[in-house]
Parts: structure tokens; C-alpha cells; sequence
């Protein structure tokens, strides 16, 4: 009786962790609805452009001064989203997203809401540059993190939608904003999107849910990919910066997004100066670009988990090269070329974008992706500073973009060089780890020594 009771008891455990799982799978997909939601408000960080100007008029007029500069506002927040993002998955591993989230949605709504009372330049760059960058750090990270967790079976398109919301949301906002601004004023703008992203971001957070250890959807089972480190493999941030695979993915990244930071940071300008556009042209471009950037995150996240990420980004280094070569001829008299190339370049920039959180988690296991996809988005932060800069310390030499327009598309040659360099190191490492398991069940006897033999090779 003693061992039918526990058979019972067992299979019972069994049907409940089952209907568990079968529940989440379903859930998930109100998750990522919700994770979207929360992107597309911490996405309205790169609308400050529109704020800048009237904000610093604002501020010369209590001051009775001159307006000043405040590209440091900016800055700053671009400083501490990579920052937060390692920060906030830490925590995230420990208690979960929606708390995370939370806290990021609190801190990007305060932040709004207190740059409303900004006086002084200083009290901005606390506001909007501080606040604004620790929340969106939180909450981007904690959300990407999250939902390839909950997609193993498409981390992909999970990928692509997230970044994709975050990525739209520079489209949306602006227009919001300027209408703002122009109705009431830029504080008036501030205190009303702060309220209304702060109560969607907290009502968004308490539909997120965690992911638990080892969770496979209903119908899925684990499989070992070519593009990654397969069934079984999660490295925390230490095992993951002993490997040499992290930096040549790191070193991809780097180049994979030089090209699209350094065009988005000037589109503009770029747009007027090789195309010869006027503003209202200009203004257009930007919207195609932006646009394109969305729409790469969807596509290309979504085929990579068709086609492998490997060849997916193959064929976006191919793409960026090409842009970028068709923006280096660009003249006045072939705007469509011009146009062609900037919106490809925007589609694979984004393309990288929503690949890399899923690639990342192939590679090194989805338990610790929170903290190891913060590391790894330190590769986004040094192009975001090494593309614009490049950019400019050329144009003052050379008086054209053309001579930025051909470093990036060599970055983007080696890009593609070294997605052949990051499957050699793959395919070499997956060898060894085969060999000594052949020989180990061959001779189990000797296992220990076999292993030490292979492994000192």
C-alpha cells in the first residue's frame, strides 16, 4: 500500500508540474505583451533630441544666460544603461523580473516627473540623465532577459519583438512630444508623459512573471544548435569571460553595430549633406531609417531561428557592407541610392540588435543570460561612443562623410570575417568535447587519464 501511495503521490506531482508548464506556455505570450509595453515607454529615452532645445531655452531663461549645451544629459544616460543592465540581472536572477521591472518603471516615471521641476543644468542631468538611464537599464534588461528565457524554442523572434518595441517607441514619442511642447511647454510635456509612463510601466510590471529553471514549452525538447553551446551549457559571467568565444562575439558586436550607431547618432545632417535633402527631406529619412531598424529586429530575429543565427548574421555583415559601400557613391543627383542604402543599413543595424540577446543565450545558457547579455551590451556602448566620434574627427579631416562611410563598411568586412572565426572555435571546441567522450566510453576504465591526455593536446 506504502509504495502505491507514493506511486500515486508521484504521478500526481507529475500531472501538476505538467498542467504548470502548459499554463506558462500560454502565459508567455501575455508576458511578452506586457514586456513590450514596458519597451516601448523605456524606448522614449532616445527621443531627447526633442527635448534638448526647448529644455535648454527653459533653462536660459531662469537663468537669464545663454542655452546651454546638453549633450551630457545624453550622454550620461547612455553611460549607465549597460551599467544597470549588469546590476539589474544580478538582482533579477535572485527575485525575479517583475520586481525589476518595477523599479526601472518607477525610477523612468520619477525621472519625467521630476524634470518637470528642473531649474539648472545639474538638476536635468540627475532627472533625466540619471534616473531615466538607471531605469531604462532595469527594465530593458530584466524584460530581453526574461523573454528569451521564455522562448527557447524562438529566442529569435522574442528577441526581435522586444528590441523592436524599444526600437519603435524613438518613431512614436516624438510626435507625441513635439505636440506636447507646442500645446502647454517642455516641462508641462515632462510631468504629463512621466504620469502616464509611470502608471503604464507599473500596471505593465505585475503581468510579468518569471521564468523557472530549465523551462521548456509544451511540445519543444532541447536540442543541440550548430550556432551556440547547446543542450546542457550555462556559464555564469566568469566561466563566460574565460572563454574565447565571448570575445570574438563581443568584437562582432562591436563592429555589427559601429555602422548603424554611427549613421542613426547624424542621420540627419548625413542626409542633408551627402543628398543634398532639405530638412522636411531629411526629417523623412530619419522616420525611413528608424523604421527600417524596427522592422530588422522583427525579420532577421525571426529567421534566425529558421536559418541559424550564424548564417543570419552572414548575411546582415553582407548587408551592412553593401549599404555602407552604396552610401560612400552617394551623390546629390542619386538620391534613391542614398536611400536605398541608409534604410539597409538601418534593417541589418537592427538585425544585429534583435539577434544578439537570443545568440547570446544559446551560446551561454539561459540561466545566467540576464548578467551575461549586460556584459556583452558594454560592446554596444563602445561603438555607440567610437562610431559618432570617428565620424566627426573624419569629417574635420576630410571636409565628407565618405572616408566614415568606408571604415564602417571594412568593420562590416570583418564582421563577416569573424563570424567564420566564432564557427571554427565552435566546431573545434564541440570536436574535442566529442573525442573524449568517445574515447571515455571506449575505455571507461581509463576516463580520467584519456581526458587529461585530450584535454593537455
Amino acid at each position: 500500500m506504502g509504495a502505491e501511495a507514493n506511486k500515486c503521490e508521484q504521478t500526481a506531482l507529475v500531472a501538476q508540474a505538467e498542467a504548470e508548464r502548459a499554463a506558462l506556455t500560454r502565459h508567455r505570450w501575455v508576458i511578452l505583451a506586457a514586456s513590450c509595453v514596458v519597451n516601448l515607454c523605456v524606448g522614449s529615452l532616445y527621443a531627447w533630441s526633442v527635448f534638448a532645445d526647448p529644455m535648454a531655452a527653459h533653462l536660459a531663461a531662469l537663468s537669464g544666460g545663454e542655452p546651454e549645451n546638453l549633450s551630457i544629459v545624453f550622454t550620461m544616460t547612455s553611460l549607465l544603461c549597460p551599467l544597470t543592465m549588469i546590476a539589474g540581472g544580478a538582482v533579477n536572477d535572485r527575485v525575479g523580473p517583475r520586481w525589476v521591472v518595477l523599479a526601472g518603471g518607477v525610477l523612468f516615471g520619477c525621472g519625467l516627473i521630476a524634470s518637470s521641476f528642473a531649474d539648472s543644468v545639474p538638476f536635468i542631468i540627475v532627472s533625466y540623465g540619471v534616473c531615466l538611464g538607471l531605469g531604462d537599464g532595469l527594465a530593458y534588461g530584466a524584460t530581453l532577459s526574461n523573454a528569451v528565457k521564455l522562448f527557447p524554442d524562438r529566442p529569435g523572434l522574442a528577441g526581435g519583438v522586444i528590441t523592436a518595441s524599444y526600437g519603435i517607441s524613438s518613431v512614436i514619442v516624438p510626435f507625441v512630444a513635439q505636440g506636447l511642447i507646442a500645446a502647454f511647454s517642455v516641462t508641462q510635456c515632462f510631468l504629463i508623459l512621466g504620469i502616464c509612463m509611470l502608471v503604464i510601466m507599473v500596471g505593465a510590471s505585475l503581468l510579468i512573471g518569471g521564468c523557472p529553471a530549465g523551462f521548456a514549452p509544451v511540445g519543444w525538447k532541447p536540442q543541440r544548435q550548430p550556432d551556440g553551446g547547446g543542450r546542457g551549457v550555462n556559464k555564469d559571467w566568469r566561466a563566460m569571460l574565460r572563454s574565447p568565444v565571448f570575445y570574438v562575439m563581443f568584437a562582432m558586436l562591436v563592429c555589427g553595430s559601429f555602422s548603424g550607431l554611427m549613421i542613426i547618432s547624424q542621420a540627419s545632417p548625413v542626409a542633408q549633406g551627402v543628398a543634398g535633402l532639405d530638412a522636411a527631406g531629411a526629417a523623412a529619412v530619419v522616420s525611413a531609417l528608424a523604421l527600417a531598424n524596427t522592422l530588422g529586429r522583427i525579420v532577421s530575429g525571426s529567421l534566425s531561428d529558421r536559418l541559424g543565427i550564424t548564417n543570419t548574421l552572414r548575411a546582415v555583415a553582407i548587408g551592412l557592407a553593401v549599404g555602407m559601400g552604396a552610401l560612400s557613391i552617394s551623390t546629390p543627383a542619386t538620391v534613391p541610392l542614398f536611400c536605398t542604402g541608409i534604410c539597409l543599413v538601418g534593417f541589418c543595424f537592427g538585425s544585429v540588435m534583435g539577434v544578439y540577446p537570443g545568440f547570446a543565450a544559446l551560446q551561454f545558457g539561459r540561466e545566467h543570460n540576464s548578467v551575461n547579455y549586460g556584459i556583452m551590451f558594454i560592446a554596444f556602448a563602445v561603438a555607440g561612443v567610437a562610431g559618432p566620434q570617428i565620424m566627426a574627427a573624419l569629417l574635420d579631416q576630410t571636409g565628407s562623410y565618405q572616408a566614415a562611410f568606408l571604415v564602417a563598411a571594412c568593420l562590416a568586412a570583418l564582421f563577416l570575417v569573424l563570424t567564420f572565426v566564432y564557427r571554427l572555435i565552435n566546431d573545434a571546441r564541440r570536436a574535442r568535447r566529442r573525442r573524449r567522450w568517445l574515447v571515455a566510453a571506449k575505455h571507461p576504465r581509463r576516463t580520467l587519464y584519456v581526458m587529461r591526455s585530450v584535454k593537455t593536446r
